[in-house]
Parts: structure tokens; C-alpha cells; sequence
């Protein structure tokens, strides 16, 4: 294997599309196809201490994340398993929590299990930061899981991580919006365009949406989409190409959408945000099959009024990128393996774990689940009548089908969502300082960099 693809020791852990090909039924992306690639030098799982049995009492593990329900999950297992007991902390998610977790690993103070976006896995696995779950987990996700989502958690040829969701990216529409001006749900982006237009100026305080920065996640599927592909080989070296020309089409789009005023420049995820769609002064959002949930807790006033639709394409068939998505991993430097991985199979696997995740009312889960058992029993769990019985698990199955394949991610994606998050609403800026951030975390690295 070349050596610039050889996964980092240990002791050297770090922190945190031409058009698109059209995508064959139930086909979803790698997250890191170039990472196949890698040589496996990083150390594995397997190597654990004993972990205590009946006689010395329960296993402890400690398990961290942001995510919806966590916590109801952590519950429902500890009441059927005496023998381990999960003691749960919420987390950060995106950056903040990649950071406290790498942090936790260098430290040595690590939980035993946590969830991690598909996009940070090739780096914290060459850093170092990740138990080999080969040994506990890989026979789980070759029975469980179909091939094309195993290929988000496998790399080099070893299981990292088991996936829990798949996140396409979805047009959430206000309804009530769109019959007042009699506009129609866009099905391709000149038709969103016009359609924002229309709105905007029939009533200037309402804009199609706000596209202000604050979540880089939201660039990289909608390039994804457009038949981008950031990261790469070729030969013994990486190649990055986020300002390619897919990517650079989707930036200038939106950013001409802001510069006319159609397009809020308020920043993602902020109280700003919430306001403009609690108000009615955004017509749509661009979310992924878990931004249901977050509706029915942040705009119960509003129920009847938002649609789901399929994310408008430049061409008007169906096609999409990933927004986020999680898999369970055990972090490096676990002592109890073993029980981590009980606990991961039975959160990803059984009935009753998605009944847990369901049953929080304050934060309801409507994560597509990876595993097709998983995801009939949510769409059965779901509360949908937020959306006047329009299903989102039916709405976001058939926009899992649509994902553009082709798409890997790399070894330095959190350098590049910092970057991107520090360039503001100028997308086409965020390219550009995502592709010097990626060039140079590479290299920092003493990976190759093609040219």
C-alpha cells in the first residue's frame, strides 16, 4: 500500500458533482472510498483489560452524544441489562464535540462509546483516536447492514464505527406560503430561484430561506449533489477538490440568491434563525430526515403548515446529497470493549432501542435509521401528524435511494468545517479557505499531496 495512505500510530493522534450520475434504487455513498486505499497501522480493539463479571457487579460504560433520545436509549438499556450499565453524558455536536472528544482521547479520559459523524471518521481512525471494532462489531455490520452503507464505516479494510442513520438532504416547505402565492414546490434550482422571487417580492418580508454560513455540513451536500467530490487519490497521494466546478456552481447560486435579497444571510443554527421560521419569514428549509423532529419541538405552532418534499436538482430528477449522519464508534483506549459493543449492537439493532429514542417528547428522533429493521419500526413509532400524515421516514426512504454516489470523504474534514465556518455567508470564500485548510492540514501530516 503507498505509504502516504498508512494510518498514523496511535501515539500520534490528532483532534476534530460533471452532472451527477444518476443513483440505481437503495444506492447510497462511501464515506471515504479513497480511504480504502489506506494501509491498517493503527492499533485495534481486542487488547482490553477483563472486564468485571457477575461476581465483582455491572460493567460501567460511559457513553457520549448530541443526539436526540440518547439519553431515553441509555435507559431502556440499563433496565434489561443488569450485567451493563451505560452512564450517559450529552455532548456537543459538530466541531465543539469532535474537539472535546479528541481532547478526552489525548488525555486519556476517553467515554467507551460515542456517536461521530461519517465525515470525521477517516481522520480520527488514521489519528489514532479509534478502537478496531473488526474483532467485537464487524460481523454485526456485514449481517445487519447493506453493503453500500458498510462502506461509510469501513476502512482499510477494518470496521471503525457501526452506522446508525443516512441523512439525505430534503426541501422542508411552508404549505401555507407557497397556496397564498400560488407557487408551486420547486423540483430544480431555477425553479427554487423563481419561486423565491415570487415570494420575496409579493411580500418582501419573506425570503425563501437563510443560507447565512454557520454549518458547513449544508455546503458539502449540496455539492455532494451537484457531482462534486472533494477528496480523492491519485497514485500515492491525496487530491483535494473542494473549489471544483460543481461545488463552485452551488456556491455562486446561493450566493447570488443572498446578494438579491430573496435569501436570508442569517447564519444557520442561531436564535436568528429560529425566529425567521418560527415567524414565517423563511418559505423553506433544507434539512435531512432528523430536521422533522426538531420541527415539533421548535415550531409546535405551526403544525399543519411545513411540507416535505424531495430537495429540488439541477436537472430536475431526483438526486441528493448527505446532511451529517452518525455511527456509533469506541474511542480509543477503552477497557471495556466488549460491553461497548454489546451496548452498540443492541442501540442499532433491536426494536426497543428505537421505541427508547422515540419516546422523548421533549426531543423527539426522527433520524432515518441505516439498518432496514430499524427503519420500519420508526416510520411505525413516528408522531406524523405534525405533517398532517405525510410520512417523513416514506419521504426520506425515497431520498436515501436518490443519493449521488461517488462522493468520499477525507483525512482532514474538520480542519475544513472550521475553516468554512469561519468564511461567513460567502460560500464561494468558504470553498476557497476549505481547500487551503484540507491542503494544508495534509500536508501538516506528512501525507501526499497531489498537485
Amino acid at each position: 500500500m503507498p505509504r502516504s495512505f498508512r494510518f498514523r500510530s496511535p501515539s500520534r493522534a490528532s483532534a476534530r458533482r460533471r452532472p451527477p450520475r444518476r443513483p440505481g434504487r437503495a444506492v447510497l455513498t462511501s464515506s471515504a472510498v479513497a480511504v480504502v486505499l489506506l494501509a491498517t497501522a493503527c492499533g485495534g480493539g481486542g487488547q482490553a483489560a477483563p472486564e468485571s463479571g457477575a461476581a465483582q457487579g455491572p460493567v460501567t460504560i460511559t457513553y457520549w452524544s448530541s443526539s436526540a433520545g440518547a439519553q431515553q436509549t441509555a435507559d431502556a438499556f440499563n433496565k434489561t441489562h443488569p450485567g451493563i450499565q451505560v452512564r450517559f453524558s450529552a455532548v456537543p455536536g459538530g466541531p465543539d464535540g469532535a474537539t472535546k472528544l479528541a481532547n478526552a482521547v489525548k488525555g486519556g479520559n476517553a467515554p467507551d462509546v460515542a456517536t461521530m459523524d461519517y465525515s470525521a471518521l477517516p481522520e480520527f481512525a488514521s489519528g489514532g483516536n479509534l478502537e478496531d471494532l473488526s474483532a467485537t462489531s464487524g460481523t454485526l455490520v456485514a449481517e445487519k447492514f447493506p453493503a453500500a452503507v458498510q462502506s461509510l464505516v469501513k476502512l482499510g479494510g477494518r470496521t471503525w464505527a457501526v452506522p446508525f442513520d443516512v441523512t439525505p438532504l430534503e426541501l422542508f416547505y411552508r404549505k401555507d406560503i407557497f397556496e397564498k402565492y400560488g407557487v408551486a414546490v420547486p423540483k430544480t434550482w431555477d425553479e427554487y430561484e423563481a419561486a423565491a422571487e415570487r415570494i420575496h417580492q409579493a411580500d418582501p418580508s419573506v425570503r425563501i430561506t437563510n443560507m447565512g454560513g454557520g454549518d458547513p455540513a449544508v455546503l458539502a451536500g449540496l455539492s455532494w449533489q451537484a457531482g462534486a467530490k472533494w477528496y480523492g487519490t491519485q497514485g500515492d497521494k491525496w487530491k483535494v477538490a473542494i473549489d471544483d466546478p460543481a461545488s463552485t456552481k452551488v456556491a455562486e447560486y446561493w450566493n447570488r440568491l443572498m446578494a438579491s435579497g430573496v435569501v436570508s444571510k442569517t447564519p444557520l443554527w442561531g436564535e436568528g434563525e429560529a425566529k425567521e421560521r418560527s415567524s414565517g419569514q423563511v418559505a423553506t428549509v433544507i434539512g435531512a430526515a432528523w430536521t422533522a423532529g426538531t420541527f415539533l419541538v421548535n415550531y409546535p405552532n405551526l403544525k399543519g403548515k411545513w411540507g416535505i418534499a424531495p430537495l429540488p436538482s439541477w436537472d430536475g430528477r431526483a438526486a441528493t446529497g448527505m446532511y451529517g449522519g452518525t455511527s456509533y464508534i469506541v474511542p480509543k483506549g477503552s477497557k471495556r470493549t466488549k460491553a461497548a459493543a454489546e451496548f452498540i449492537r443492541w442501540v442499532t439493532t433491536e426494536p426497543e432501542a428505537i421505541r427508547a429514542r422515540l419516546s422523548s417528547l421533549k426531543s423527539p428522533s426522527s433520524a432515518l435509521p441505516a439498518n432496514p429493521e430499524m427503519r420500519a419500526e420508526a416510520a411505525k413509532l413516528f408522531d406524523a401528524s405534525y405533517f398532517e400524515g405525510q410520512d417523513p421516514y416514506a419521504v426520506a426512504g425515497e431520498a436515501a435511494a436518490a443519493i449521488v454516489p461517488g462522493w468520499s470523504w477525507g483525512p482532514a474534514q474538520l480542519q475544513v468545517n472550521a475553516a468554512q465556518g469561519a468564511a461567513g455567508p460567502d460560500m464561494v470564500k468558504a470553498l476557497s479557505e476549505g481547500q487551503s485548510a484540507a491542503e494544508k492540514a495534509i500536508r501538516d501530516r506528512g501525507l501526499g499531496l497531489a498537485g
